[in-house]
């Protein structure tokens, strides 16, 4: 498979670092341009990648091309590449940018609009996608693998998901961070050394994310098991009830979704 990438950020070198390692493209089969040639060099040198000084030699002889940019650049790019990528697979994983602006900006609707996530840097990401109307299966089973390298991936039908998507699975790492932070911080003001502090936070969100994952259970009924009446744990749930986490949580992805929406629209 031979992959175009207009882009070589961070979340593009991660795509490209993907489907390396998964053995769907091969160093020669991808040919890069970012506007900062460091990036071009770096890729090059890390990866074995082809870099190019141009967007339209990048996505020039691709079967699947890769737009990896940033929101303002996307009005200057579409117009490089406007009846260029025709026939071609197209997927955006451009915040903000819908199937209609993309499909209409490059003159043709072979485009996937995903949504990966900061995780994918280490392949352990969730990557939320969907596809315009000329996308056939052999296309979706391309762009499915190419996002699977990134972790998990869900298609989903209609693309106001995609928002929604953007305020769960985008920004969600962000909220995780914040938690991992503040119980961090919380330890070593009851008396912990931080770096013991930092290693049982962690180990503790993986192991309860990942006890989510293999029981099946609803986070409920495991919140339940850990606590015991009139312990430990009840008190701190109490605390955290009495200051609205579960509010501020509700209303951090409602903001987040709106100003995806409002992104979109421009």
């Amino acid at each position: 498979m031979k992959v175009g990438f207009v882009g070589g950020g961070v979340m593009g070198e991660a795509i490209i670092k993907g489907v390396l390692a998964k053995g769907i493209a091969r160093p020669d089969d991808i040919v890069v341009n970012d506007i900062s040639r460091a990036r071009c060099d770096l890729l090059n040198k890390q990866y074995g990648v082809n870099v190019v000084a141009d967007n339209r030699q990048a996505v020039e002889g691709a079967d699947v091309v890769v737009l990896a940019i940033k929101p303002q650049e996307l009005p200057k790019v579409l117009r490089e590449l406007k009846g260029v990528t025709a026939r071609k697979l197209v997927i955006s994983i451009i915040a903000g940018a819908t199937l209609d602006t993309l499909c209409q900006g490059l003159g043709h609707n072979c485009v996937v609009r995903s949504m990966p996530n900061m995780p994918a840097q280490i392949g352990e990401g969730m990557t939320v996608w969907t596809t315009a109307s000329e996308v056939d299966e052999k296309q979706k089973n391309m762009a499915q693998s190419i996002l699977a390298a990134l972790g998990e991936e869900l298609y989903v039908s209609a693309e106001k998901y995609i928002d929604m998507a953007t305020a769960v699975s985008g920004s969600g790492p962000a909220y995780v961070f914040l938690v991992i932070e503040a119980l961090t911080d919380a330890g070593v003001h009851i008396g912990l050394p931080r770096d013991m502090a930092e290693k049982m936070v962690i180990q503790t969100v993986l192991g309860s994310a990942r006890s989510v994952e293999a029981t099946g259970k609803h986070p409920a009924e495991l919140k339940n098991k850990v606590t015991s009446p009139g312990g430990t744990t009840a008190e701190g749930l109490l605390q955290l009830e009495s200051g609205g986490l579960r509010s501020l949580l509700l209303r951090a992805v409602i903001a987040a979704y709106e100003k995806s929406k409002s992104l979109g629209a421009k």
